[in-house]
């Protein structure tokens, strides 16, 4: 009867009228009525299912996904759904929501919208679900705020690695580094990040003759062989040396063991040209 009733007996239907039971088992078109009438459902009714969820929110207005994202508890499979609808103060809701289970997929998604709307890169990073993957992606875009944060949280000092591996350092020297992965991961948090193999092939004697050389100038060609040398891809070189901001860069020389004073003298903001 309930979707032949008017506008002003629906309600009655609602936590907020008289009939307890129908408040209790909600039939789910209650969810998707106007606002006012799904409103207190969608506030106070702790009988809803996922899939009553679900199905208000594939078929609703903003209004009422906005009401979905704030109710406590939130499943990861209903805020997946709340960020698919791409709706920016729904997902603001969401990300408010301490009680709220984010899945992986929907960080995932919410990660894509922070390029253009910088809050929800601050909210995000207030969440237990973010994780490091994430934070290299959101990097690029961010504020210098919002970088001092993801460096902070995420930022692992080499030296607890080195400590946790020391015993595994002279067997892999004993095995002449044959295992390729062993000899990889041993070579990510060594003191100085150096692709020791680009430095042969190098017409510089080291990394810091090439860096010293970009002081004057820095070409495509000399960039491209900075990032070999620093066991970067090129790719990634050239976003470090042509962001603005500056922190990839101090990154860089953290990682190579350059000294800071080097921050001085490279490019921020280099065309690629």
């Amino acid at each position: 009867m309930l979707p032949q009733a008017s506008v002003e007996a629906r309600p009655h239907c609602s936590p907020a009228g008289d009939a307890q039971r129908t408040a209790q088992h909600p039939d789910p078109s209650l969810l998707r009525d106007e606002i006012e009438i799904a409103r207190p459902l969608l506030k106070g009714c702790l009988s809803l299912s996922d899939a009553d969820l679900v199905d208000c929110i594939g078929r609703a207005t903003p209004d009422h996904w906005r009401l979905a994202a704030s109710r406590r508890g939130l499943s990861e499979l209903v805020s997946e759904l709340v960020g698919a609808n791409g709706d920016v103060p729904t997902i603001e809701i969401l990300l408010r929501n301490d009680s709220a289970k984010i899945s992986a997929p929907a960080v995932e998604v919410i990660v894509t919208y922070t390029r253009e709307h910088p809050l929800l890169a601050l909210l995000l990073l207030r969440r237990n679900e973010l994780r490091p993957s994430h934070t290299y992606v959101m990097f690029w875009w961010c504020g210098p705020d919002e970088r001092k944060v993801i460096l902070q949280r995420f930022a692992v000092t080499r030296e607890v690695l080195q400590d946790a591996l020391t015993a595994v350092f002279p067997i892999a020297a004993a095995e002449n580094w044959q295992d390729p992965l062993a000899r990889k991961g041993l070579q990510f948090i060594e003191p100085r990040q150096r692709n020791r193999a680009a430095l042969e092939r190098s017409a510089f004697k080291s990394l810091d003759q090439a860096v010293a050389a970009a002081a004057s100038g820095l070409t495509r060609e000399l960039a491209q062989e900075i990032s070999y040398l620093s066991g970067l891809k090129p790719k990634t070189g050239a976003k470090i040396f042509s962001d603005p901001g500056g922190e990839g860069i101090a990154v860089l020389c953290k990682a190579a063991g350059l000294q800071l004073m080097i921050l001085a003298t490279l490019p921020r903001g280099w065309s690629g040209s």
